[in-house]
């Protein structure tokens, strides 16, 4: 009888523990701040690009190293304005599409948005553009749509990723699970001395500072 009711209770205990170690494993990382805390949603946060180098004999900057972002009109059109590297950094926030969880993570869907531009009319919200035929690229603009996850919005959508000791940006999102996507890093296209966040082979490397 002690045998059967400890072979009960072994099975029992199972099936409880299990799906909890399940879950906890689940979660991906939080994205931390230099200062070792948490990306939370609706803060405000600095995006700093960490100085990289590129190159062998001869070694030289590569382009984006330093800065932050911050958004402008470039090429000569007032919407949506592009989204750029420059040394006037503007503030922003996250918007996570589960948007009862308030820590940002790593590999998570995400609206990205500036948030001290109350000159500018048109949303801060970042969206990739459409394929810009003159340069072969596809640009991170201003202009998207905030919250409402699914396919009407599915260029409206990031995710931060570790990169080395840093971060990255990509555009990988999952809101959509039979839209089809190609996933790419977040870089910079340097075109007469502007510098605009663009789909790259070479990812833009940040850090989060708390504004």
């Amino acid at each position: 009888m002690k045998t059967t009711l400890l072979a009960l209770f072994v099975l029992l205990f199972s099936f409880t523990t299990k799906p909890l170690l399940g879950a906890a494993a689940a979660a991906p990382e939080p994205v931390l701040d230099v200062s070792g805390e948490k990306l939370r949603a609706g803060v405000n946060y600095f995006v700093h690009v960490v100085p990289t180098r590129c190159g062998g004999v001869g070694v030289t900057r590569c382009p984006g190293g330093g800065g932050g972002l911050t958004i402008a009109s470039t090429r000569n059109r007032t919407y949506p304005l592009d989204v750029v590297l420059a040394y006037n950094v503007l503030p922003l926030t996250f918007t996570l599409a589960n948007s009862k969880k308030g820590v940002v993570r790593v590999s998570t869907d995400l609206n990205v948005k500036f948030s001290s531009l109350s000159n500018i009319l048109q949303s801060k919200v970042w969206k990739l553009d459409y394929f810009d035929k003159l340069t072969g690229q596809r640009f991170v603009t201003a202009g998207g749509v905030e919250g409402n996850p699914g396919p009407e919005t599915i260029r409206n959508w990031f995710k931060i990723e570790k990169y080395g000791s840093a971060y990255k940006f990509v555009y990988c999102p999952t809101v959509c699970k039979f839209c089809r996507v190609s996933c790419k890093d977040i870089g910079i296209y340097v075109e007469d001395g502007k510098k605009r966040l663009a789909l790259s082979d070479v990812p833009l490397n940040i850090r989060f500072t708390k504004a």
